[in-house]
């Protein structure tokens, strides 16, 4: 970055069961000055998120019982639904939104945060371990968190014969077969309208006109379309590259895959902020350092299904998930282009 129907009773990272958190207001001076038993102050830090971070079977709940345990502060999880929903709540709560951290943006809505002015720059210790790759911000307004690859996810199942790029996904076999998100809440819907942009240029209306057919539905973020995914509604659907390790893992089932493209595939950096107007800054920069740790690191593979952003040994389960040899780094699409694509949307689907 975080950031389904498997096996019930597990406990997994993917959306079908994800319980939806009600978005909580800003901290009041009440919530800053809790107590513990014995009238010291409780230390704690405010981390906003998107959902399935911190659902039961998303990094969140081990992450916030290592802090502690490291540290003696307390980790105040606020969810706000998906990656985009969470921007545009901090932008518009801006400097009363209570939180120390705002975490699960992507480099696609990084440009939106750091013009907000609400960034502050926090260089974490073990830092310098860093992918370098990874650090798209050199003034470390947003540290990077976790990373991926935009593909499309198939059930093998019911799609013997896979795409092999975007332009396969417009052909009659793929009619009302394929899933998507919406590019202005979803992080990986914006990274998939980036990716069309990317390869038709000038001629991306009539990409989306062509596609068009082949599209069953476009949901609001990541975790309900994945599960409309695996609840069998459609045999394909826009995730990442790490969703098929997820099944292997879980289910030890080689069914889902991911279509490996012969243009390439989109990168997703999840990354981290520290928020100027924090009401516990210390402690926000010492849960920064604690991201880019291995402490941390090392739960992302099995929890939020990224691969980590320092040297960390990966899981048996994720050897099925493919490698492109080309990685794309497409703009992000301007305030322009998501009008012009709802527009086109409602012509075309009717949403």
């Amino acid at each position: 970055m975080k950031k389904n129907d498997i096996a019930v009773g597990q406990v997994l990272w993917l959306g079908v069961f994800l319980i939806a958190f009600a978005p909580l207001p800003g901290y009041t001076k009440a919530n800053q000055e809790k107590k513990t038993a014995d009238n010291k102050p409780v230390q704690e830090v405010v981390v906003w998120t998107y959902d399935s971070f911190n659902a039961e079977w998303g990094p969140g709940p081990e992450v916030a019982k290592r802090f502690l345990a490291e540290t003696g502060i307390t980790i105040q999880w606020v969810s706000h639904g998906d990656a985009g929903e969470l921007v545009s709540r901090l932008l518009l709560e801006g400097t009363h939104a209570g939180a120390d951290i705002i975490l699960g943006l992507d480099q696609n809505l990084a440009e939106r945060a750091l013009a907000s002015g609400l960034l502050e720059s926090y260089k974490p210790k073990g830092a310098d371990d860093l992918f370098p790759d990874l650090v798209f911000d050199p003034t470390y307004r947003l540290i990077p968190l976790d990373y991926s690859y935009f593909a499309i996810v198939y059930d093998a199942e019911r799609i013997p014969h896979p795409p092999a790029n975007l332009e396969d996904l417009t052909g009659e076999a793929y009619r009302k077969k394929l899933i998507l998100m919406d590019p202005r809440t979803s992080s990986p819907g914006l990274g998939f309208f980036a990716w069309t942009l990317d390869t038709y240029r000038a001629d991306w209306k009539a990409y989306w006109r062509r596609l068009g057919p082949s599209i069953l539905t476009i949901a609001d973020g990541w975790s309900s379309g994945y599960g409309l995914f695996t609840a069998g509604e459609a045999p394909m659907v826009l995730s990442y590259t790490t969703s098929p390790g997820v099944h292997l893992e879980y289910e030890g089932t080689e069914r889902y895959q991911a279509a490996l493209f012969a243009e390439g595939h989109p990168i997703q950096i999840e990354v981290a902020g520290l928020l100027a107007g924090g009401n516990h800054q210390e402690n926000a920069k010492k849960f920064l350092d604690f991201m880019v740790s291995p402490s941390f690191q090392e739960l992302i593979p099995l929890t939020n299904w990224m691969y980590p952003v320092i040297e960390i040994p990966l899981p048996a389960s994720f050897r099925i998930n493919p490698k492109s040899e080309k990685t794309r780094y497409p703009a992000t699409p301007t305030d322009r282009e998501l009008t012009e694509w709802a527009e086109l949307m409602t012509q075309i689907l009717g949403q």
